[in-house]
């Protein structure tokens, strides 16, 4: 059965080029990303992790772990990596999992026959605190991911775990944000003192609460 927004992230063993980890404990009290590859030395792959290197401190500043996920070997990611640093002129440090049995894949429903029968797609898989599912995102292995989009997407997940709040079509950090219906408007004049403008009765703005 595949996973569902809401449900435990499976927790595995796995080999890494940052050595042999436990997901939950490597994840610890934190946020995590695991994002999978169909194969090494492929170049939207290569572009994809080097973009991730060169983010790897905004997504620290958020607490949140990258981990990627590829169905070959270790020593293949090795020297994958190596060109990856080159090419994208970045420092690769976060683990790239070798999944050779396919047991990750598996868990995370990341290979899909109809595209392939062997290699995974494109998933994104945002992890919460409590180790559950929080968000899937799922790309055909021809289209890059928007890795600012993911970062954009994060922030928007911590705050509304926080805050009786949602954020609007295209939101982006520091703008305003919107009073979740289950919030009157009495009770969202109280809560959020910077205010509350009603465009309608079920949508309301405030500002971002936390800024």
């Amino acid at each position: 059965m595949s996973l569902r927004l809401g449900d435990t992230a499976p927790n595995f063993k796995a080999v890494t080029t940052e050595g042999e980890i436990d997901f939950h404990e490597y994840l610890g009290n934190g946020w995590g990303i695991l994002f999978s590859h169909p194969a090494d030395f492929t170049p939207v792959c290569t572009t994809e992790l080097g973009k991730t290197a060169l983010l790897q401190e905004e997504f620290a500043k958020r607490n949140v772990k990258v981990l990627a996920v590829s169905i070959d070997p270790i020593d293949k990611h090795f020297a994958w990596r190596k060109d990856i640093d080159e090419t994208q002129h970045c420092s690769v440090g976060f683990p790239i999992i070798a999944d050779e049995d396919r047991n990750v894949a598996t868990l995370y429903d990341m290979i899909h026959p109809n595209a392939s029968a062997t290699a995974t797609v494109r998933s994104l898989f945002v992890i919460g605190p409590d180790k559950t599912v929080k968000l899937m995102i799922t790309y055909p292995a021809s289209t890059g991911r928007n890795f600012n989009e993911v970062l954009r997407v994060v922030d928007s997940l911590q705050l509304t775990a926080n805050y009786s709040v949602a954020t609007p079509a295209d939101w982006k950090e520091g703008e305003d944000v919107i009073v979740v219906p289950a919030v009157s408007t009495e009770d969202a004049i109280k809560k959020f003192p910077k205010g509350v403008k009603v465009i309608k009765p079920y949508l309301r703005y405030t500002p971002q609460p936390d800024k």
